[in-house]
């Protein structure tokens, strides 16, 4: 008796989120970004229009969601062996591998990235993705971002990497001559910048020690002080305290 022939496995099915960002950079790749739809986006996913409002509220939310598929595949990835190098060099090889990440996307990266460049309002909504998105890069890096200086440092790291970026989109070169001498460049750059940062903070420290000391002892009203000598600590109608 002849064996049974084997059955395929079935193809694995993208989940829908996955499928919309994919959908959008296979459009972007090929057509103009203002022309593309929400529409467009949708068919091209295989979602409803409902499904699709389901998962994003608009098309530039599509690009939120590559960033955090970026920032998974970053984070996913084995970094224990990032642990023993220099901070410059931990920050330079998590960047590098979140560019690695991008190169799928990067003929439609390319064709958004000139689309929006005169768009102010979708530039600045991008900031605020792009800011979510390294903290979680200089968390991985083991960069610490709490604080004024922290909240600096990672603005400092998002334009640092907009700015390599952009060299990147152009770099068609296999081995990235061109985007990691620029990274490399940026981030020292970054470096002198928040060492200038930190040697401010400390010269300001006694300055600051004593603005805080001033509106710490500021004079009390008069009415708190006629409060005070009527017995009545809450002030107002004594009713009210009852």
């Amino acid at each position: 008796m002849d064996a049974e022939p084997a059955q395929a496995e079935p193809a694995k099915k993208v989940l829908p989120r996955k499928a919309a960002v994919e959908a959008l950079m296979r459009l972007a790749a090929e057509q103009p970004w203002n022309d593309i739809e929400i529409g467009d986006i949708a068919r091209e996913a295989g979602l409803t229009l409902a499904e699709f409002r389901d998962l994003f509220p608009s098309k530039g939310a599509v690009l939120g969601g590559l960033s955090r598929m970026i920032d998974r595949k970053v984070l996913e990835a084995d970094n224990s062996d990032l642990a023993e190098e220099p901070t410059r060099e931990r920050l330079f090889d998590v960047l590098m591998r979140r560019l690695d990440a991008m190169t799928p996307y990067k003929p439609a990266l390319r064709r958004i990235s000139y689309a929006l460049r005169g768009d102010p309002l979708s530039m600045l909504a991008l900031n605020g993705v792009a800011l979510n998105s390294h903290r979680f890069m200089l968390a991985a890096a083991g960069i610490n971002t709490e604080g004024p200086l922290g909240r600096l440092k990672l603005q400092g790291v998002v334009i640092a990497f907009a700015r390599t970026v952009e060299t990147w989109l152009d770099d068609d070169d296999p081995a990235l001559a061109r985007t990691m001498a620029r990274l490399d460049k940026e981030i020292r750059n970054g470096e002198r910048f928040m060492e200038r940062a930190e040697d401010a903070r400390r010269l300001t420290a006694p300055l600051r020690a004593i603005t805080r000391s001033l509106l710490e002892r500021r004079p009390r009203s008069r009415s708190s002080a006629r409060n005070e000598d009527d017995g009545n600590p809450l002030g107002g109608d004594p009713a009210a305290a009852i």
